[in-house]
């Protein structure tokens, strides 16, 4: 989700509590905050040897020790008036890919991607999910997409690609 569709939601759903779902049917406590905001620029070499570079904004959520009793959720009228005190302070790349930076005692710290939203009575829900890693050089290194090839054939190709000489990493 990009960062322009992340606060158009928002906007939308002032009046609602704001939940985030960082795994299926797993919540961030009621005594998460907003503790930062990064305007990331990502300058990139694949394994193709292919140069790439975007932005995105990340938003880290942190639970509370101190509020672990906490019942009501932060409103998203709140944290939009957060978002939008760092807009003033720092500029969003409003087309940038918008991702959670969030942990808790149970679940690893991770840099979580917004898979959908949905409204539950007077809640917007924010599923974040982790993506997988990939290689972007698929196509130039002989990866095949699905694994049709024999083991032999793969195997092949990638010494060719892995070669001094091979255009992949």
């Amino acid at each position: 989700m990009k960062t322009q569709e992340l606060f158009s939601i928002l906007e939308q759903h002032q009046d609602k509590s704001l939940l985030f779902e960082y795994a299926p049917n797993s919540f961030a406590g009621a005594n998460y905050h907003i503790t930062e905001v990064k305007h990331i620029k990502i300058d990139a070499v694949d394994c193709g040897s292919q140069m790439d570079s975007w932005n995105e904004t990340i938003i880290q959520l942190w639970e509370s020790p101190l509020e672990i009793h906490k019942t009501k959720y932060m409103s998203v009228l709140k944290a939009l008036g957060i978002l939008k005190k760092v807009g003033k302070m720092k500029s969003y790349d409003l087309d940038a890919e918008v991702k959670f930076e969030y942990s808790n005692t149970s679940f690893h710290t991770a840099q979580l991607f917004v898979n959908e939203f949905k409204i539950e009575d007077n809640k917007l829900v924010i599923q974040l999910r982790v993506e997988k890693t990939d290689c972007k050089a698929k196509e130039l290194c002989g990866v095949p997409e699905t694994i049709v090839n024999t083991l032999e054939k793969t195997k092949e190709k990638v010494e060719a690609c892995c070669t001094p000489d091979g255009n992949c990493c």
